[in-house]
């Protein structure tokens, strides 16, 4: 069972909050998280850490366990932005076993993302801040106050804070049934996880039937638990998920019980 670092009884959030907590915990100096749908951002939320969510098909993904080609991701994990772009750089490219890699490399920088850390690096950015539904509901002070101040840092490092971006269709989005995404996720799941096992070179699983058969044979060994975390830093992966664009989540404070949240920033295909 893992643990957040800061608030031992705090959710640490995803299915990559291994990767974020150990390196909030300084028991590694980076580490790589996988992301389908917040496995990176909300880890990195809830553990004060930065995580970085890639363009889908810039990093490879061959060897990692599949949910779908469509959404699956890789990387960072770092204590500062600067470090983790340095990781950025060693990871991403082609790889001739994931196809995705192929078309995403179009986005890579010559001379990579390291050149695009520069203090001026604000000026002039266009930031859409969508108030509703994901600033509406915040209920705490201290983090609304936290907020506004990382918002009056911004526009004074010269970027340009759009007020209310509406995004069409919001609510049905962040509803994965009612968007398609929990459907399609299953169905890719059945192909994607097959062609994993194929892969595989020594291995007594070779199929999606093999795993349900083992798990239904070792019912009792299994332990499943689900925690829904609420926090400004990473409500918007589903939305960053579906479009398959990256995002980008920075620690912005703590809460009254000491527990860590983010700041998420999304982007267009390519970062």
């Amino acid at each position: 069972m893992n643990m957040n670092p800061y608030v031992l009884l705090a959710d640490p959030c995803g299915s990559s909050s291994g990767s974020a907590i150990s390196v909030a915990a300084n028991m590694a100096a980076v580490s790589l998280g996988t992301e389908t749908d917040g496995s990176i951002l909300c880890p990195s939320s809830s553990n004060s850490v930065v995580g970085i969510k890639p363009t889908v098909g810039l990093t490879s993904r061959e060897g990692v366990v599949p949910i779908t080609q469509r959404q699956d991701t890789i990387g960072p994990i770092y204590k500062t932005v600067a470090n983790a772009v340095y990781v950025l750089d060693a990871i991403v490219g082609v790889n001739h076993n994931d196809k995705a890699t192929r078309e995403a490399s179009k986005y890579i920088p010559l001379g990579g993302y390291i050149q695009f850390l520069k203090p001026s690096g604000l000026k002039g950015k266009r930031l859409g801040k969508v108030k509703d539904p994901f600033f509406t509901d915040i209920k705490e002070p201290g983090i609304v106050r936290a907020f506004e101040h990382h918002f009056q840092t911004l526009r004074q490092e010269g970027a340009v804070l759009v007020d209310n971006v509406k995004i069409v269709s919001i609510y049905a989005i962040m509803n994965p049934f009612v968007s398609g995404e929990e459907k399609a996720m299953d169905a890719d799941l059945k192909l994607d996880l097959n062609k994993y096992f194929e892969g595989l070179v020594v291995s007594p699983v070779r199929t999606l039937a093999d795993v349900i058969e083992f798990n239904n044979k070792f019912a009792k060994l299994r332990r499943i638990g689900e925690v829904e975390v609420v926090s400004p830093g990473y409500e918007f992966t589903t939305v960053l998920a579906i479009g398959g664009y990256p995002g980008i989540n920075v620690p912005a404070g703590y809460d009254s019980n000491g527990v860590p949240f983010g700041i998420c920033f999304g982007g267009f295909k390519g970062t």
